[in-house]
């Protein structure tokens, strides 16, 4: 018998299912999956192949997965980075590199050679993973070169063993004012819990990807110890305490990432999602 299992973190279908699953799901077929990377700069996973669907999350360039179906024009994967599992367009899947650089900041663009006169022909977010094979300078300007031979502003990058120091609360300050984006996972858009994740993974450290399931992350707290790095959680949205008394956050309020006072956006939010459901500080965190 199917086990009750998170549809968002376990491949499993009637006729399909991932191997592992086996004796846990009931399936007509059990697969490993093959893997692939993300071939574009941003790829909206969805619950069904049909892009009228809404988004659950965003996978970004050079991310990898397994992919475990192909049909219509659709790709039913699971991402490594986190375990969500969704579909999207077939077209959107490469090869997997090695990559050698993440972007590490929030937004940067992506030029057809080393030239930033040239009109670029993409924009990769903050995260992205790069296979730099070569350098060049222009102008005194340092660039990556790509196996493409498309090109990336080299400060812009980040050897893929490093980080962007402890400070989670440093990274997704960067990110003030970005869009609100249900589902949306990158610089050109995020959602409240999106930008934990991301935050958390450019200083090191892991997170799950929707709030309900950060609700687990790190050890509970009482109000009245929050301070910088703390998560409050709601049912359904989750924000970060930028100090004791801000909370900082991708909001549809603002419909971006904003600074609010604390106390005032428990009173807002409290008419939606009611009050606090928990206060969680991570575990790297004294």
């Amino acid at each position: 018998m199917t086990k009750l299992l998170d549809r968002r973190l376990h491949a499993f279908r009637p006729d399909l299912a991932d191997e592992t699953l086996k004796g846990s799901v009931e399936a007509g077929q059990f697969v490993r999956g093959e893997p692939a990377r993300i071939a574009v700069p941003v790829a909206q996973l969805r619950p069904a192949p049909d892009l009228a669907r809404g988004i659950d999350t965003e996978l970004l360039w050079g991310e990898t997965v397994r992919v475990f179906d192909r049909a219509d024009g659709f790709a039913w994967v699971q991402a490594d980075q986190d375990g969500y599992v969704g579909y999207l367009p077939e077209a959107m899947l490469g090869s997997p590199d090695e990559p050698t650089h993440r972007i590490a900041v929030p937004r940067t663009f992506l030029y057809p050679e080393p030239e930033l006169r040239k009109p670029p022909v993409g924009a990769l977010s903050m995260g992205s993973r790069v296979t730099v094979v070569g350098e060049a300078e222009t102008r005194g300007t340092r660039y990556f070169v790509l196996a493409s031979g498309e090109a990336v502003i080299a400060r812009h990058c980040l050897p893929i063993a490093e980080t962007l120091g402890e400070d989670y609360v440093a990274v997704a300050e960067k990110f003030i004012e970005t869009p609100y984006l249900w589902g949306g996972r990158s610089g050109f858009g995020l959602d409240c819990s999106s930008l934990v994740q991301l935050a958390l993974m450019m200083t090191g450290q892991f997170a799950p990807r929707d709030s309900d399931m950060q609700a687990s992350i790190g050890k509970e707290i009482g109000q009245g110890e929050l301070r910088r790095g703390d998560l409050v959680l709601w049912k359904g949205h989750v924000g970060i305490m930028e100090n004791a008394e801000t909370l900082l956050h991708a909001n549809g309020h603002t419909m971006s990432v904003a600074r609010e006072n604390f106390e005032a956006a428990v009173q807002r939010i409290g008419w939606l999602y009611q009050q606090p459901t928990g206060y969680r500080r991570l575990d790297n965190r004294r």
